[in-house]
C-alpha cells in the first residue's frame, strides 16, 4: 500500500530517522536534519554506491573536491548565465512560484522543459487561466530569471570582486582536476572519477519533503571516454544503474520508471539524457539521471582557463577532448524512495505491525540484541560485544516487553533479533527471529557470527 507523505514524516521523526531542522525555533523551511537511524541509512547508501561505482570498477577512481571553487569556475560552466529558475509572482498575495512547475501541477497535459521560452510559458498561463495555489488569483507578474547560485564573500568586504558561489553540484570539481587524477593516477581513457558531497540550490520552490530541498548531497560519477564510443560507454552506466537500483537495493520495478528526454528539451550541454523515475507519495519524479555531457565541460573550461585538458592517446597519438558520461542520483532522494518502498503497516491475524523491509546491506542495524530480562542483560552484553568486535553493526534494547522491541526493531528495519534467555545461561544458545517472516531458530552462541555472516551474503 502507498503510504502519504504525512504518514511517512511522522514514521521517520517517530523513530528517529529524520528531523526538522531548527526545530526548537520553529523550524527552517525544507530543511532537515537526520537522526541516529537516518545517518545510518544514509551512510549505507553512500557506501553500497561507492562499492559498486568506485571500489568495483577498475578504472574508476574517487575525489573530494572543495565546496567553493573560483567563481571563474561557474562562469565556464554557464552556471552564472544559465543556471535560473522561471519565477513568477502573484500579484494579489505576493507567492513566488517557479512558472513551469505552476503548468506541470495545474495542466498535466501539456509538457513544457528547459527550452521552453518564457513568452511560451507565459502564454500557457494565460490560456489556461493558471491560478495561484495560495490565494486562487490569476493575476501574474512576467516571468523573469531567478538564479540558483547560494552568493557567498571572502574576505571582510562585501563587494562583486569578493564574490563567491557555494557549488550547486559536485561535477565541475570533477572537471577542473581532470588533468591532475589523470596524470597522478595514471588512468587511460576511458576512466571515471565519482565523488559524494554537499551541494546548494536557492530552490524558488522547494519542497515535498526531503525530495526537493536547497542543501542535498549528490552522489556523481564523470567518465571520460572516447567521442565515438560514447553511445556504448552511455548503455554500459544505464545497465549499472538499473542493476544497482533492482538488484543492489532492490528497489520494486513497479516503483520505477525511464524517461527519455526528446532531443529539444536536452540541456544545452547533453547529448542524450535518461532519467530513472521513482514514484514518490506525491507521484513519479526524478530520482537518477544519467546524462551524454558530450565534450561541454572540458571545453568550457579551456576556453576560460586557457589551461590544455586535451587527452594524448597512447595507442593512436590522436589528441581529443574526451567525452563525458554522467550518472548522478541525490543521497536524500534515494533515501526517500527507500523509505517509501520498504515501509508498511503489515496487518497480522490479530494486530498490525510497521516493518521496514530493507535489504541487509541498507539496514541501520543488522542485529539486535535482546535480554529476555534486565536480569540477563550483563551475560547478554557479551553477546553484543561479540558481534560489535566482529564489526556488524548492532544494537542493545532492554527497554519494554520482548513483544514491543520485536515490533520496534521491524519497525527500523533490523534483520534479525538475538533474544538471550535463561535456557541461554546453561546450553549456551540463543533465539534467532527474522524480521519478514518473524520465524524463529536457536543458534549457538559459538556459531552466531559466521551465521550472520552467511545471511548477510545471501
Amino acid at each position: 500500500m502507498k503510504h502519504t507523505q504525512e504518514q511517512l514524516v511522522n514514521y521517520l521523526k517517530n523513530y528517529g530517522f529524520v528531523f526538522q531542522s531548527s526545530e526548537i525555533y520553529n523550524g527552517l523551511a525544507n530543511a532537515w536534519d537526520y537522526g541516529p537511524l537516518g545517518v545510518l541509512l544514509k551512510n549505507n547508501i553512500k557506501s553500497l554506491w561507492w562499492r559498486e561505482f568506485v571500489t568495483k570498477q577498475s578504472n574508476v577512481v574517487g575525489l573530494d573536491s572543495s565546496i567553493i571553487l573560483n567563481p571563474r569556475v561557474w562562469k565556464a560552466s554557464g552556471h552564472l548565465s544559465n543556471f535560473s529558475d522561471p519565477l513568477i509572482d502573484c500579484k494579489k498575495c505576493k507567492a513566488r512560484f517557479r512558472a513551469d512547475k505552476l503548468i506541470s501541477e495545474q495542466c498535466p497535459d501539456i509538457t513544457v522543459g528547459d527550452n521552453t521560452s518564457f513568452e511560451e510559458l507565459m502564454n500557457i498561463i494565460k490560456n489556461n487561466n493558471v491560478k495561484c495555489p495560495v490565494c486562487g488569483s490569476a493575476d501574474w507578474t512576467d516571468i523573469r530569471k531567478f538564479n540558483l547560485m547560494f552568493k557567498t564573500f571572502q574576505g571582510v568586504t562585501e563587494d562583486s570582486a569578493a564574490t563567491l558561489y557555494l557549488r550547486p553540484e559536485t561535477a565541475q570539481g570533477i572537471f577542473i582536476n581532470f588533468t591532475n587524477v589523470q596524470r597522478t593516477a595514471r588512468m587511460k581513457i576511458p576512466f571515471g572519477i565519482g565523488q559524494i558531497g554537499k551541494a546548494f540550490r536557492n530552490e524558488i520552490t522547494p519542497g515535498n519533503f526531503i525530495f526537493r530541498t536547497r542543501e542535498f548531497e549528490q552522489m556523481e560519477l564523470e567518465y571520460f571516454c572516447v567521442p565515438n564510443e560514447s553511445d556504448k560507454d552511455f548503455e554500459t552506466w544505464l545497465k549499472r544503474i538499473e542493476n544497482f537500483l533492482f538488484n543492489i537495493i532492490k528497489l520494486s520495478k513497479d516503483n520505477i520508471k525511464m524517461y527519455e528526454h526528446p532531443k529539444d528539451d536536452l540541456s544545452h550541454y547533453s547529448k542524450r539524457t535518461v532519467d530513472f523515475e521513482f514514484n514518490f507519495p506525491h507521484g513519479f519524479g526524478e530520482l537518477w539521471g544519467i546524462a551524454n555531457r558530450t565534450d561541454f565541460d572540458l571545453r568550457s573550461h579551456m576556453n576560460e582557463s586557457k589551461a590544455n585538458l586535451m587527452y594524448l592517446d597512447p595507442k593512436t597519438n590522436e589528441k581529443y577532448i574526451p567525452y563525458v558520461i554522467e550518472p548522478s542520483v541525490g543521497v536524500e532522494r534515494l533515501f526517500y524512495a527507500i523509505i517509501s518502498n520498504f515501509y508498511e503497516v503489515e496487518q497480522l491475524e490479530n494486530d498490525s505491525r510497521e516493518v521496514l523491509r530493507l535489504p541487509f546491506d541498507l539496514a541501520p542495524y543488522k542485529v539486535a540484541v535482546l535480554p529476555l530480562t534486565n536480569k540477563l542483560n550483563e551475560q547478554t552484553k557479551e553477546v553484543f560485544d561479540k558481534l560489535l568486535n566482529a564489526s556488524i553493526s548492532t544494537t542493545f534494547d532492554t527497554s519494554g516487553s520482548i513483544g514491543k522491541r520485536y515490533r520496534r526493531q521491524d519497525a527500523i528495519g533490523t534483520p534479525i533479533c538475538v533474544t538471550f534467555d535463561f535456557d541461554s545461561l546453561e546450553k549456551q544458545d540463543v533465539t534467532i527471529r527474522h524480521r519478514d517472516s518473524m520465524k524463529q531458530e536457536r543458534i549457538k552462541i559459538s556459531d552466531l557470527v559466521k551465521y550472520i555472516q552467511e545471511y548477510a551474503s545471501k
